[in-house]
């Protein structure tokens, strides 16, 4: 069984700065679906790397003292800090700013998601933004991506096959049905989603094991007629 990330130990400032807002949170499955694979293909995707921290729907507080200042991306990488378990992201204590952030677009999000948050985002020096419409209802193309050029952000092109390359993550990403797919810009591959893997992993097992009962049977039958 794997371990879990050490957690640090609580401050007199979590309470000033919250990991909730109170409010009641509701996504559709799509949405849900798109943001757990979303976060396990880049954990995965980083699982080597110690200084690679990966996060969803955790606060990021940007403005010592003012716990207004605060958004919940639906996914954000950071480079240079630990894997720690945190109660929220404050730019300020962390000395890091996110370099890239996946916010998953819906009916009642994806208008501040091209707006109000992409302002913010460049604002605050994210060097990528991508937004991504798991239904593919509200977005067309239903993946948009963004790259900080200056203090402002320059759209992404795509490619033939409707990729948008990631230089801060080293992936490209593809619209998928309803998920995000993530594949690794430097060998091409896809990262399987951990269900993939386990069905490959299978596959091998099976076929090992039925080219294991082909030998015996081979073994037998020589032996029988040796006799």
């Amino acid at each position: 069984m794997s371990s879990l990330p050490k957690t640090l130990a609580e401050t007199d400032d979590d309470e000033f700065y919250p990991s909730s807002d109170g409010e009641p949170v509701g996504e559709t499955d799509w949405h849900i679906w798109a943001l757990i694979l979303l976060r396990e293909g880049l954990e995965d995707h980083f699982a080597e790397r110690q200084d690679v921290y990966v996060a969803s729907d955790l606060f990021l507080y940007y403005v010592k003292g003012d716990r207004n200042a605060s958004k919940a991306p639906d996914a954000m990488v950071v480079k240079g800090v630990a894997k720690h378990f945190r109660r929220s992201f404050r730019t300020w204590v962390e000395k890091a700013m996110p370099c890239v952030i996946i916010e998953l677009a819906s009916g009642k999000t994806w208008q501040e998601d091209l707006g109000p948050k992409r302002a913010l985002y460049a604002r605050l020096g994210v060097a990528e933004y991508f937004v991504f419409d798991p239904e593919a209802a509200y977005l067309n193309p239903a993946l948009q991506g963004f790259r900080l050029k200056g203090k402002k952000y320059v759209p992404l092109v795509a490619a033939v096959d409707e990729s948008l390359t990631s230089k801060e993550l080293g992936l490209r990403l593809l619209a998928e049905d309803h998920m995000l797919r993530l594949i690794d810009a430097r060998t091409g591959q896809p990262i399987l989603t951990r269900q993939e893997r386990a069905e490959q992993e299978k596959q091998r097992a099976d076929a090992l094991e039925a080219e294991l009962k082909r030998l015996r049977a081979a073994q037998a039958k020589s032996k029988g007629k040796k006799r």
